[in-house]
């Protein structure tokens, strides 16, 4: 028989096989320094190489067997071992002086150290030892060979190492082109696997792709592959050669798959990394290149500039400790990095905040007096109390030695420095152009928001640093964009905030506008805190019901009510005329309104209780002029009633004629009623036909309003004999109270006497007086309780022309609110019951009284 020598190198785990010497086997392999070497030599006959068949060696029926954690040895193949457990230690002692031969078995569980018989596979490899080494760690290294597959069929001991009887499992020899073709598959696969492996030598790979035997091709490639021990041990169960290779083409095709992805994303990775240093690199180079100029880089001179600016900022403590340590973090980031534009942005939002810019105030109350008559018309109240604060802030300057020591005592109500102020009333009353005239009278800069259907607290406090695209809210906007820490900050229509799931930005604006909070106001963006107690905060609204209670209460309230036909004239004369002559390019000598033109324009053509629209038809008028000026056609226009007919139309509002039209028959009255825009004339009209006592309300009348029609109507019925009503009538007739303009929601109880009044002219024939405006709520008695909104009620009435006004007694109070021109053109009749209204609002006369 041929003899080979098989050269085994530990590092690599590869065999190579050629003829020599005759009958022996040698094993050469270098040892580390310490170990003790033990060389085994001894005739083995081969066949075919390295096969070597049962009836050549012949193994004994009863093996010790070495359990193998985490691996499975095949026939054919050579394996380094290392061997720590004594009970291991003590079976190959035993081995090594005897045959040598032993069952190399895999356990099911590879964290177990010493497996019982249980935790074993029951197919297993004789193996021959060919080397051992013997370390100075009491550890033993073997070179195993392994020989052929065995069964177990029983344990016959488990002490002091595992013995088992064995019975051999012959190989099945098959062939043919499936076979090859696997084979084929299988060496190509492997070879495209150690092409993705630099450490694997390319000698293995020319060695294992030479081999043409198909079983060796298996054990060989599945000895060198990674794999799950599951999967190893079913290579070595499986009898069938096919099965063996279909089985490691599949393993092989996953390993391909897993290294090319793994590739894609080393090399995906290395692109990124490259990138990154080559840009390092270049900033390096153009670093050194702008020492050599002597300039200095974009990230030392940015870390450089903002630490001059955070020095000049004049930053409290809190906040200069919070952006010198950004500012460190800063200097040692690279400017590629994500990070460093966030910080960036950060450090110029703290830097650009006004921490320590003010605006002189103008405490000369004289002057305040003269800017705000010339900007505004009337509003005496409202200039009284921007007086008062002028005033209490100079005295504030002139004392404040004086008082310093009382502040000193007192920690817990510390001096509040600003004011919060609440305008509301209709919309163009002036509220907004009043807070712009109140920091041109104290000399401080003016910035407005409005908060309009804002719905997000971020709005207000701004978003957290963490949130990309993150920045800080509204006020800490406005207060960088003036430049100064004590403007005049006006927040326009907070009636209008509402909230969603992103919160409640009236909650949010509770600090703001707190004197006791605001002193440290915190931005979730600033982080830190900041003062806002030298603002003084300005707030609009149209109506007071629609702001939060919490919020109402930390504001002063001033209610701005509509304005007369007189005041209406004097500010279309003062300041809406010129403004609409410079927007429309006219020059003064070009145009003139008559007296009579402007009182034309504010009863016919407006009726509200601001001067928007009385602008809007002022400025219709000044341009069709200057249309008429640039085609040539005249050079001056004087603007008298008749004019005004012409440029505007046929009027809207007829005044007193339309009441007179509209009460002219027995069944309607006039009531006054309170809207967010202001006051308005309300009618009410009641009709009769057959029925069975129904009665209905419409007109988009409210629960309130429909509960006050009933009462009326029962007062009616319980006083129909004192009021010359036929008490049958109810018996047989439907009633219907209407209120016109159908589309208006309307709801209050303050219409009751009017319904009342309306019942009683529709039921006694006697027609209610046209020049006649009635507002009070009534109870089932008759009495007659007070309500509200009595000033614009009023205004309301004097707008339309009436000249009598029918209010409740306990509302005489309010009529000390009223313009003095009001007094003197409405008479005011003071009630306390509804047969009061009924005496002073129908007539004597008494017409066909209404038939159902």
């Amino acid at each position: 028989m041929p003899a080979s020598r098989w050269n085994i190198d530990l590092n690599q785990f590869y065999f190579q096989f050629d003829a020599e010497e005759e009958g022996y086997e040698e094993v050469f392999l270098s040892s580390d320094e310490g170990e003790e070497e033990i060389f085994i030599e001894e005739p083995i006959n081969k066949q075919s190489e390295n096969n070597l068949p049962e009836e050549i060696i012949k193994l004994p029926d009863i093996l010790p067997i070495l359990p193998l954690r985490g691996l499975v040895v095949y026939p054919q193949t050579g394996v380094p071992l290392t061997i720590g457990q004594p009970r291991s230690i003590r079976l190959v002692d035993d081995v090594v002086t005897g045959d040598r031969f032993m069952g190399l078995v895999a356990s099911k569980h590879p964290e177990i150290e010493s497996p019982d018989p249980e935790h074993l596979y029951r197919v297993g490899t004789a193996g021959l030892i060919h080397r051992m080494f013997r370390a100075p760690d009491g550890t033993i290294r073997l070179l195993v060979q392994g020989l052929f597959r065995f069964r177990i069929v029983e344990f016959v001991a488990t002490e002091p190492y595992l013995k088992a009887r064995i019975e051999v499992i012959p190989e099945k020899q098959e062939s043919g082109l499936e076979i090859e073709a696997l084979a084929r598959n299988v060496r190509d696969q492997f070879a495209h696997i150690a092409e993705m492996i630099p450490s694997m030598p390319r000698e293995l790979v020319a060695t294992v792709t030479s081999i043409t035997d198909p079983l060796q091709t298996v054990y060989t490639i599945a000895n060198l592959q990674r794999m799950d021990i599951e999967d190893a041990q079913e290579i070595l169960e499986l009898d069938s050669i096919t099965e063996k290779l279909h089985k490691l083409v599949t393993l092989l095709t996953r390993e391909s798959e897993v290294l090319e992805l793994s590739q894609k994303i080393q090399k995906e990775a290395r692109s990124e990394i490259d990138k990154v240093q080559r840009e390092y690199f270049l900033r390096e180079q153009l670093k050194a290149i702008q020492r050599e100029l002597g300039e200095t880089d974009e990230q030392a001179a940015d870390v450089e500039e903002f630490r001059k600016k955070i020095e000049e900022a004049g930053m409290s403590d809190e906040a200069r400790k919070l952006a010198q340590r950004e500012l460190d973090r800063l200097s040692r980031l690279p400017t590629a990095a994500a990070e460093y534009g966030v910080i960036r942005t950060f450090l110029d939002w703290l830097v650009s905040l006004p921490w320590s810019k003010t605006t002189p105030d103008n405490l000369d109350i004289t002057h305040a007096r003269e800017v705000l008559d010339q900007d505004h018309y009337g509003l005496q109240d409202i200039k009284e109390r921007i007086l008062e604060y002028l005033a209490i802030r100079k005295l504030r300057l002139d004392r404040s030695a004086e008082f310093s020591q009382d502040t000193a005592t007192d920690v817990i109500r510390r001096q509040r420095e600003g004011v919060i102020l609440c305008f509301i009333g209709p919309p163009g009353v002036g509220k907004t152009s009043l807070g712009q005239s109140i920091s041109r009278a104290m000399g401080r800069k003016f910035v407005r928001i409005s908060l309009g259907g804002v719905r997000d607290e971020a709005e207000i406090r701004g978003h957290r640093r963490t949130y990309i695209g993150a920045m800080p809210g509204r006020i800490i906007q406005a207060l960088r964009r003036v430049e100064t820490r004590n403007p005049v900050f006006m927040l326009d229509e907070i009636d209008k905030l509402s909230f969603d799931f992103r919160g409640d930005p009236a909650s949010a604006l509770l600090e703001v506008l707190d004197p006791e909070q605001n002193l440290e106001f915190r931005d979730n963006y600033i982080e830190v805190a900041f003062d806002l107690s030298q603002v003084m905060f300005i707030t609009t609204a149209n109506q007071m019901e629609t702001i939060p209670g919490p919020l109402l209460d930390r504001m002063e309230i001033i209610q701005l009510s509509g304005y007369t036909d007189s005041e209406k004239f004097e500010i279309a004369r003062r300041y809406l005329i010129p403004r609409q002559l410079r927007e429309n390019s006219l020059r003064s000598e070009e145009i003139e309104f008559t007296p009579k033109a402007l009182t034309t324009i504010i009863r016919h053509y407006t009726r509200e209780a601001g001067v928007r629209n009385l602008e809007r038809e002022i400025g219709s008028i000044c341009r069709k002029v200057a249309t008429k000026i640039t085609e040539g056609k005249i050079t001056r226009q004087v603007v008298d009633e008749n004019t005004v007919r012409e440029f505007l139309g046929r009027p809207k509002y007829l005044g007193t004629e339309e009441i007179q039209r509209r009460t002219e028959i027995p069944g309607v009255a006039t009531g006054l009623a309170w809207t967010p825009v202001g006051g308005d004339v309300l009618f009410i009209e009641a009709t009769i036909m057959p029925g069975s006592k129904g009665f209905i309300t419409t007109g988009s009348v409210g629960k309130v309003m429909q509960e006050s029609a009933q009462a009326a109507l029962s007062y009616v019925r319980s006083r129909a004999a004192q009021l010359g009503i036929d008490p049958t009538i109810f018996e047989k007739s439907d009633i219907h109270l209407h209120i016109p303009a159908g589309a208006q929601p309307k709801d209050g109880p303050s219409a009751g006497v009017t319904m009342a009044t309306a019942l009683v002219s529709l039921l006694t024939g006697r027609l209610v007086r046209s020049d006649v405006g009635m507002t009070g709520e009534i109870t089932l008695r008759g009495q007659v309780l007070p309500v509200g909104g009595i000033k614009e009620k009023v205004l309301a009435a004097h707008r339309a022309g009436l000249k009598t006004v029918i209010l409740p007694k306990d509302n005489e109070a309010d009529l000390e609110d009223l313009p003095e021109e009001v007094h003197n053109a409405i008479q005011f009749i003071l009630i306390d019951s509804v047969d009061e209204v009924l005496e002073h609002a129908l007539e004597q006369k008494v017409d066909q009284p209404a038939q159902p």
